[in-house]
C-alpha cells in the first residue's frame, strides 16, 4: 500500500489561497488529501468555495498558524505531513519526489530546497535552500537560527504527535521550535530538488512582524540552547575519536 500524504494549508485572509490549493490538488502523487484550515478569516474565504468538494475544509476561531497546523494534523488521515502556506506553491512533482526520497533513505523527516517567486508567480531566484555536509554542521547552524523553510518539510505524522505538535503560544517561530524538539530524536534529511515556491510579497508576516519574530527567535534559542550544545559536543567528541583512530592506523 502506498503511503498517504496530508497536505495541510493554514489560511488567514490570504488572497493567494486558491493558487495554493490548485498546486496541492494537482500533485502527480495521487494518494494525497488536502486539508485547508481557515483560522477565522474575514477576507478571501470565497476563493476556497470552488474547491470544497475536493478538500477537507476546517474553520476555527483565530488562534495563529500553529493552532491551524495542529488542527489540520489532528484531522489528517495520512501517514505523512506536508505543510503548504496559503501564499506559496508546490511543483506538481513535489510530494511524489520527496516521498520517494524519504522512503529511499528510510527517513522520518526531511526538509528541502526551494525557489522564490513574486506576486505574479514568477520565479525570482535560483534555488535558495541550505543543505549541510553532515549533522554537526546542521546542528551548528540551527543553534543560531532556523534554516528550514517549513513548506519544504515532509514528516511522519506520528513523529510530530509524539513530541507534542506545534507550540501554539508561539505566533511566528512555532516551526523553528518544533524542529528543535525533533532534532534530538531524528535525523533531518535534506531533499535537494527545489520543488517549493516561496512567495515574497508586501503583506507577508516575516516583513510585518519582524520585531516580534526577533524576540521569539531569541526565546526559542534560549529554551533549546543547552540541549543543542549537548548534541554538538557528543558529535564533536565522536569526530575527534575517529580522527585519532584514522591517524593511528
Amino acid at each position: 500500500m502506498t503511503p498517504k500524504v496530508s497536505i495541510i494549508i493554514p489560511f488567514y485572509n490570504c488572497r493567494y489561497i486558491d493558487r495554493a490549493i490548485e498546486s496541492a490538488l494537482h500533485q502527480t502523487y495521487k494518494n494525497c488529501e488536502v486539508v485547508v484550515v481557515d483560522d477565522g478569516s474575514t477576507q478571501h474565504v470565497d476563493r476556497i468555495t470552488p474547491y470544497k468538494g475536493e478538500i477537507t475544509y476546517i474553520r476555527k476561531q483565530n488562534g495563529g498558524t500553529a493552532s491551524a497546523l495542529n488542527q489540520g494534523i489532528l484531522h489528517a488521515t495520512g501517514d505523512y505531513f506536508s505543510w503548504l502556506s496559503s501564499d506559496d506553491l508546490y511543483h506538481p512533482e513535489k510530494v511524489k519526489q520527496q516521498l520517494q526520497f524519504i522512503l529511499k533513505h528510510d527517513a522520518i523527516i526531511s526538509y528541502g530546497n526551494y525557489h522564490l517567486i513574486d506576486e505574479r508567480d514568477r520565479t525570482t531566484s535560483s534555488s535558495v535552500g541550505v543543505g549541510f555536509t553532515d549533522k554537526w554542521h546542521f546542528l551548528r547552524r540551527m543553534i543560531s537560527g532556523c534554516v528550514i523553510n517549513g513548506c519544504t518539510v515532509m514528516a511522519k505524522i506520528d513523529a510530530l504527535k509524539a513530541v507534542g505538535l506545534f507550540d501554539e503560544s508561539l505566533f511566528y517561530t512555532h516551526d523553528y521550535e518544533l524542529w528543535l524538539r525533533l532534532i534530538p530524536k531524528y535525523d533531518f534529511h535534506y531533499f535537494p530538488d527545489a520543488l517549493v515556491f516561496y512567495r515574497i510579497h508586501g503583506n507577508m508576516g516575516s516583513k510585518i512582524h519582524k520585531k516580534a519574530i526577533g524576540y521569539e527567535i531569541n526565546t526559542v534559542k534560549r529554551k533549546h540552547r543547552k540541549q543543542m550544545r549537548k548534541l554538538i559536543n557528543v558529535i564533536t567528541k565522536e569526530k575527534r575519536i575517529m580522527y585519532k583512530k584514522a591517524n593511528q592506523s
